[in-house]
């Protein structure tokens, strides 16, 4: 395990609670799971244990690191069991989604899109908002794992040249497409820069 003298300590990933139909999507969940962990840094995500969710805690626990799950209630039986949350290091048990995702941002240094559905883009698409609205500079990546987000890639390319990303230097997400090279892009991005004030921050949203 690395440790790292970066201001990210946390990586949030956004991703399926369903396998679906492309083995290698599982495969990279838990390869980045993996180096999330050897590069000593925790995972934040949505409490699933299932699907690329699930492969992803895995990936991270298997290798030592640590993993906060962040759950509304109601969900806890659908994407989750109970006996395999309590494997956690750290499980939030929030009222609603709304509440999911600000302490998913609170506690979350970067924010990684792997293959997943509605609830993942539109997860990661709110992200992208408030950095478009100057709330944030956290690292922002699409992991394009066999080119799975191309369509949202030119969709997004699409509404900058039609020019309804305004201050679209805010908005610039790294694509990356091997689930190994994520995290070292997000260092990358990152060096030399400090931490931002997360009260201020949460404030502002």
């Amino acid at each position: 395990m690395i440790k790292q003298n970066t201001p990210i300590r946390s990586i949030c990933v956004y991703c399926g609670s369903q396998p679906g139909r492309d083995a290698d999507h599982i495969q990279a969940g838990r390869t980045l799971g993996k180096s999330i962990a050897d590069h000593g840094l925790r995972l934040v995500y949505g409490g699933g244990t299932r699907g690329i969710m699930g492969a992803v805690a895995s990936g991270v626990l298997s290798a030592g690191g640590e993993v906060t799950g962040i759950i509304p209630e109601f969900l806890m039986d659908k994407e989750a069991t109970r006996h395999s949350l309590g494997q956690l290091n750290e499980l939030v048990v929030t009222a609603d989604m709304h509440e999911r995702k600000h302490k998913m941002f609170e506690r979350s240094d970067a924010f990684v899109a792997l293959p997943g559905g509605i609830g993942t883009l539109e997860e990661i698409v709110e992200v992208m908002t408030w950095a478009q609205l100057g709330r944030h500079r956290k690292p922002m990546v699409f992991g394009n794992i066999n080119s799975f987000w191309n369509p949202m890639l030119e969709l997004l390319q699409h509404m900058r040249d039609q020019g309804f990303v305004h201050t679209a230097h805010l908005v610039q997400p790294l694509v990356v497409d091997r689930a190994e090279d994520i995290v070292p892009a997000i260092l990358a991005s990152t060096a030399g820069m400090g931490r931002e004030g997360e009260t201020e921050i949460i404030s502002k949203l």
